[in-house]
């Protein structure tokens, strides 16, 4: 299946919100609890925020949020004329890492579970890699350490695990860190 990667834009918030819920439901219900999956991904991907970062990573050089939806469904919403609810199947999201500007970060990049394994991932993570800015010399993202369907692909992708630390988010929970040159 052909995916077709663009820039996001306002009118993909609402697909991008769903897409990152129904990723954290499939993979750390059991860890988390739903209650708490809900509420993080209402927290960090918050509909303001959401629109916040798409549209500051526009006019970015060493930024970007991306958006892989089939082509077939991008096909037709071209030729509908409108984008008024995308049915995208991924998106991702890079900013420079804030401790150390030759580093990409790469903050999220989620598939809808219905479509895991068949590319979305990988042609994101290729799209994001070739249209990095010029001076970063690696790409690095956390991954929680109970998240095996994160950990798989990205080091599947070549990336290498540097680092194991305590992950904010709850207590007792650890991430590990990978990185990737470029």
């Amino acid at each position: 299946m052909t995916r077709v990667v663009r820039q996001a834009t306002v009118d993909d918030i609402w697909a991008v919100h769903e897409i990152a819920r129904e990723s954290w439901h499939a993979v750390y219900d059991d860890v988390l609890g739903s209650e708490t999956v809900d509420d993080v991904v209402d927290d960090w991907y918050a509909i303001g925020d959401l629109e916040s970062a798409m549209t500051t990573t526009e006019s970015r050089d060493d930024a970007a949020f991306l958006v892989a939806e089939t082509a077939s469904n991008a096909a037709s919403a071209h030729g509908a004329g409108c984008r008024t609810a995308p049915e995208l199947d991924g998106f991702a999201h890079v900013v420079p890492w804030p401790e150390d500007t030759a580093v990409a970060f790469l903050a999220c990049l989620y598939v809808r579970p219905a479509v895991w394994n068949e590319g979305t991932g990988t042609v994101l993570l290729e799209t994001l890699e070739t249209g990095l800015a010029p001076g970063f010399d690696r790409v690095r993202l956390p991954i929680l350490t109970d998240n095996a369907v994160g950990i798989s692909f990205s080091e599947s992708r070549g990336f290498d695990r540097v680092e194991t630390r305590s992950s904010g988010l709850a207590a007792g929970l650890e991430e590990h860190v990978y990185e990737k040159e470029l």
